[in-house]
């Protein structure tokens, strides 16, 4: 049985406080952690249990550069400490949804240890599934960056808008009370 590890933040407060990085600092992140990320997704629910996504983790300097000239929008990826491409199967309806769920629960867990990171999914298909030798029954639906983040994070406050903005009650318009 494994000894549950303390976490640095709770889960409210790592969603409160994370924030998207595109530049990381060339601080190395540690192979336990990595390995709790990839523990996050491999733990991450999916559609029926259907378990389909798979991962490339690139780590490399020269891959991760491959993968930035890949890119039509990550070419910030570069300069990541790693990265993950995301692959899951279109056949299942799901299939998108399950790699917003497994991507959001690798940026908690990394963001619990400090670890930032970044996500795109503009890609150019033929050459990212060649370079990645990427089968053809499987979508790379998206990419994550990860690294220390080069710049102090201030931990100021984000820029969303109200709950009275975005949240109704049993009707779209209603506000609570109403």
């Amino acid at each position: 049985m494994h000894a549950f590890i303390m976490a640095n933040m709770d889960a409210f407060e790592c969603i409160a406080t994370k924030l998207d990085v595109r530049e990381f600092s060339s601080q190395n992140i540690s192979a336990e952690i990595k390995s709790k990320i990839l523990e996050a997704a491999r733990l991450t629910g999916s559609g029926l249990n259907t378990q389909h996504w798979r991962f490339i983790v690139v780590e490399e300097k020269k891959n991760l550069k491959k993968l930035a000239e890949d890119s039509t929008t990550g070419g910030w990826v570069s300069g990541a400490n790693f990265a993950v491409i995301v692959l899951t199967n279109p056949r299942h309806k799901f299939h998108m949804i399950d790699a917003g769920r497994v991507v959001q629960d690798m940026q908690l867990a990394a963001w619990n240890y400090g670890v930032a990171s970044c996500l795109f999914t503009g890609i150019q298909d033929e050459k990212l599934r060649s370079d990645f030798g990427i089968p053809k029954d499987l979508t790379p639906t998206i990419i994550v960056g990860f690294g220390f983040s080069a710049k102090q994070i201030s931990g100021k406050r984000k820029n969303r808008l109200p709950p009275d903005e975005l949240v109704y009650y049993e009707k779209y318009g209603n506000p609570k009370g109403a």
